[in-house]
């Protein structure tokens, strides 16, 4: 993994998720996949496992996001 791909999840692991407007979380979820699909091209030459473990702490993050966006469903 380059040295500026590192850097880029490293600052959205980072990230506060509290207080977050809906359009910081809207960004925050497209940056989320565009990270994680970044990653996999790289994983599939490489099959190092290291990658696969960031993927998966983004992808959790990306989901806690997403689960604020949608709300509570209505009854």
């Amino acid at each position: 993994m380059n040295s500026q791909l590192a850097m880029e999840v490293e600052t959205f692991e980072r990230m506060k998720m509290s207080h977050m407007s809906t359009s910081d979380r809207v960004v925050a979820s497209r940056k989320a996949k565009e990270l994680v699909l970044t990653i996999n091209e790289i994983y599939k030459k490489t099959k190092d496992s290291k990658l696969m473990e960031v993927m998966k702490r983004i992808t959790v993050k990306k989901r806690k996001i997403e689960k604020r966006l949608k709300g509570r469903p209505e009854i």
